[in-house]
């Protein structure tokens, strides 16, 4: 296993206190939770592309947050898992502009799985219900992962300071 420095650490832990302070702000609006959602802290999803680092960060960060879901421990446990599945897939993106995809499909996928499951189990319904989910699950998080989050990449690219870390990845 890849031993990881202190810079590393404290990357992936100011990550992690970002994320859960901007799921933690959204709430305030009522955008976090729900069938509806478009988490401010999904835009630092795709930074695992240029800081691997920063995918248990996420984790940590999403699974604070969701101690706060009114869907409870299954949001806790599915809704952070889907963060660091979609964390570590992004890590390993060939393209900048991929990079946003893995949270959008993750999230779309096991949170909208998980919300048509809380909302009528696997009955008969689950299938339409999950669709609704699903789909709108995934354009929130597109919205949060394009529209914010491939901005930011972008961004961070061209910072000098990010930039010498960046070099030594490779990116």
């Amino acid at each position: 296993m890849k031993q990881l420095h202190t810079r590393q650490l404290t990357t992936a832990a100011v990550v992690g206190a970002a994320y859960a302070a901007l799921s933690i702000f959204g709430s305030v609006f009522g955008i976090t939770y729900g069938p509806i959602q478009c988490r401010f802290s999904e835009a630092l999803c795709v930074l695992p592309f240029l800081f691997p680092e920063t995918a248990w960060g996420l984790f940590a960060g999403c699974l604070i947050a969701n101690l706060l879901s009114p869907y409870g421990l299954l949001d806790i446990v599915v809704g952070s898992l889907a963060t660091l599945l979609a964390a570590l897939i992004t890590a390993r993106c060939r393209s900048r502009y991929l990079a946003p995809l893995p949270p959008v499909l993750a999230n779309g996928l096991l949170v909208g799985g998980l919300i048509a499951f809380e909302q009528v189990g696997f009955g008969g319904g689950f299938l339409s219900v999950f669709s609704i989910n699903a789909v709108s699950v995934a354009v929130g998080e597109a919205v949060a992962c394009y529209a914010l989050g491939l901005p930011l990449l972008l961004a961070l690219q061209k910072v000098p300071f990010f930039q010498k870390m960046i070099a030594r990845r490779g990116r």
